[in-house]
């Protein structure tokens, strides 16, 4: 079996739900704390791939710092990318890898589909 990754946040309770719900089912993942350990742009390009998305579907849109870096609905993927990069608090979480497929957890059982 391919190795499970986490890009999870603790006080997050989804990230928390889905994390549970993988050692629930016998499949304890690799956790990354992305706020800590940030992903660089060529990993971010790789999630949006793995995940089929664009950087501003991927992109939490109601963070204070999305208004204060001045980003908005006409920001390009590039701007959006390297604002998440900066500031990883940006990126939806959480998300959960297996190979080279990806999915979001919300809701948490959503990542079962990967499995």
């Amino acid at each position: 079996m391919a190795v499970i990754e986490i890009w999870h946040n603790p006080r997050c309770s989804k990230s928390r739900q889905t994390l549970a719900l993988l050692e629930e089912r016998g499949t304890p993942p690799k956790v990354r704390r992305y706020l800590e350990d940030a992903p660089d742009e060529a990993e971010l390009r790789a999630a949006l791939a793995a995940l089929g998305m664009t950087a501003s579907a991927l992109i939490r849109n109601k963070e204070s710092v999305y208004r204060d870096l001045g980003l908005g609905k006409d920001s390009d993927e590039t701007a959006l990318l390297t604002a998440m990069v900066a500031h990883p608090i940006l990126i939806e979480r959480p998300i959960v890898f297996v190979g080279d497929r990806a999915a979001i957890g919300r809701p948490p059982e959503a990542v079962l589909e990967i499995l």
